[in-house]
């Protein structure tokens, strides 16, 4: 009986392991997605910016904004960046300020 509990306590912990990196999977491509629709005109495919004086993703400035101070730029908008608050969810956005932090290495 022990062996049969082990037996399905692996099994569902397995289970679980696979939908998380399924679901993680379609949440990056999701947010690679919505960064080539609605960020790479200005930022560029690869986040180096140079476009309209965006900056690049991988400066030390940006690595220094906390991830908040990203989602506030995204929603509110800042200089000429349009601001995405009602165009995007509040999980979009999140999801973007993770692609960015992956663009940013």
């Amino acid at each position: 009986m022990k062996q049969l509990s082990f037996r399905m306590g692996l099994v569902v912990l397995l289970a679980c392991g696979l939908i998380a990196v399924c679901s993680s999977s379609a949440v990056a491509q999701d947010a690679a997605a919505t960064y080539k629709a609605k960020c790479a005109m200005c930022h560029g495919p690869d986040g180096k910016g140079g476009k309209m004086g965006t900056r690049d993703f991988a400066s030390a400035e940006v690595k220094a904004e906390s991830d908040a101070q990203l989602t506030e730029i995204i929603t509110k908008g800042k200089g000429k960046m349009p601001a995405y608050d009602g165009k995007l969810k509040d999980t979009e956005i999140k999801d973007l300020v993770t692609y960015i932090r992956g663009l940013a290495k």
